[in-house]
Order: C-alpha cells, then structure tokens, then sequence
C-alpha cells in the first residue's frame, strides 16, 4: 500500500500567515516528547546536540509526534554525514545542523542530506523508515521534497557571512542562536546583552534579504515578541525540562518552604 509523508517545515512555513513558535524537547522521553506534541504548538525540536538522545530515543520520539498535528525537527550534534545519514534514515524529515559558520560548510551539509547526483546521501531506502520501507511510491526521485535543512548562526563570523549562508542552494532557512552567539562576542550568558540582539538582528536582515525565513530561540517572552516583530517567521519559547524545573521550584516555594507550609503530617 503506498504510504504519503507528512509536508516539511519548509511547507509549513511557506504556508503560514503568522509566525511558528514552538518548544524544545531534551528529556530523551518519548512519553514527554508526547505530552508536548498534543499541546497545540506549531512544532517541536527534538535536540540530539545538548541531551541525552540515541538514535533509538530520536526514532521513539518521532514515532509519538506522528499522530499529532505538530511539525518535529531534529537539531543534529554535528553537521556529521553519518550522522545526517542515519537521523534521515530513521524518518526525521527536518533537521537542524547547529554552528554554521560559512557558505562552504552550508554546501557540504546541502550535500549531505540530498542522494546523488546532488548530494552524496546513501541510499538505503528500501532498509529505512525515511521511505516507509519503500511504501512511499518514487521516495528516491522525490526525496527532496520530504526532506527541509536548517542551519544554526551562533558565531560572529556567522553573523557575517549569514547572507551568504543563506543564499546557499538547499538552504530552507537559518536558526540564530543568541546564546552560543553571546559566548562568542565574549559576553558569555548574556543573551540579551544589546550588542548580542544587534548582532541576532543584523542576521535577520542578512537573511531575509536572501529571501529564506529566519528563526530564534528566546524563552522570555518580551525577548521573543521582539524578535517575531523584528521578522522572526519560527521562533523557540520554552522547552520540556526548562517548564518542568521552573515549575517543580513553584510548588516547592509554594509547599514546601523552610516554614514547613503545606507539608503532610504523619
């Protein structure tokens, strides 16, 4: 029986008529990964590059979101072939490769993800989730259209070169991360810091001059309006361990303060 893929985020975004916004998933937990997926957000980023995620976690959490009417995207640890090759493999059909830098490594991720004769991707279909097992009719020909790439500027050397990293061919758009990027103009955890938003800024416009949608990541949600105003088409606003440690630090000053409030007596 022929199979049908879901659109890419790159449809999603050239469908939109508002911004994306959407969440972080760290957990490793496919259950959580869930819970997320049903709660009416645009889409969600499973992250392999700074949580405890395998290859098997990514398949089990792509598995959940399937059912739901959200838009996951996998950020890989590294802009790796092999690691590119597999998370395609097991059917993530968005990804996000952090710490580009230049046009040329934007090249070679393009490369990456696309089966010659564009690219260098390894075929395997017949073997993999990504075309259902070759259930998806013609998936090697029309590859292409199942699969979008994101790239991540947190460099200021990405900053200038974000025009160029943006016309690449292949390029669907480009992730600016202000912390990474605050790190690297030497004001380490100061994301907000204004040389480090001028900086966010001067890539947004880089970018959407090239024509390519440009998104961020803010979990305060001032910053973030700011930068949806300033043109962000897909933004990040929170993520799973974040909401839970904030949340279990609320109850514990709720209930369990050094007064003893709330406490059970037994």
């Amino acid at each position: 029986m022929p199979l049908r893929l879901s659109p890419t985020f790159r449809d999603d975004l050239a469908a939109a008529d508002r911004p994306l916004c959407g969440m972080w998933v760290c957990s490793g937990s496919a259950l959580v990964t869930e819970i997320c997926a049903g709660s009416g957000l645009d889409w969600l980023l499973i992250d392999m590059e700074h949580s405890p995620h395998s290859l098997d976690s990514v398949l089990a959490q792509l598995q959940a979101v399937a059912a739901y009417p959200i838009t996951p995207v996998v950020r890989v640890p590294i802009g790796d072939v092999v690691t590119i090759k597999q998370v395609l493999d097991i059917g993530a059909q968005n990804l996000l490769v952090p710490m580009v830098s230049s046009a040329a490594e934007a090249r070679a991720l393009v490369e990456a993800v696309h089966y010659p004769p564009r690219g260098s991707r390894g075929v395997g279909s017949a073997l993999a989730r990504s075309a259902r097992w070759n259930r998806v009719d013609a998936y090697l020909q029309d590859a292409a259209d199942h699969v979008s790439l994101f790239v991540q500027i947190e460099t200021a050397a990405g900053v200038d070169a974000a025009a160029e990293i943006a016309a690449v061919d292949g390029i669907d758009g480009v992730f600016v991360g202000p912390s990474d990027l605050a790190a690297s103009l030497g004001l380490l955890g100061q994301q907000t810091h204004p040389d480090v938003t001028a900086a966010a800024l001067r890539a947004f416009e880089a970018v959407r001059a090239a024509g390519k949608p440009v998104g961020v990541n803010a979990f305060d949600p001032t910053v973030a309006q700011a930068y949806l105003d300033a043109g962000a088409a897909f933004a990040l606003v929170g993520a799973d361990v974040s909401l839970l440690a904030r949340g279990s630090e609320a109850l514990a000053a709720r209930w369990a303060d050094e007064r003893g409030a709330g406490r059970a007596s037994y």
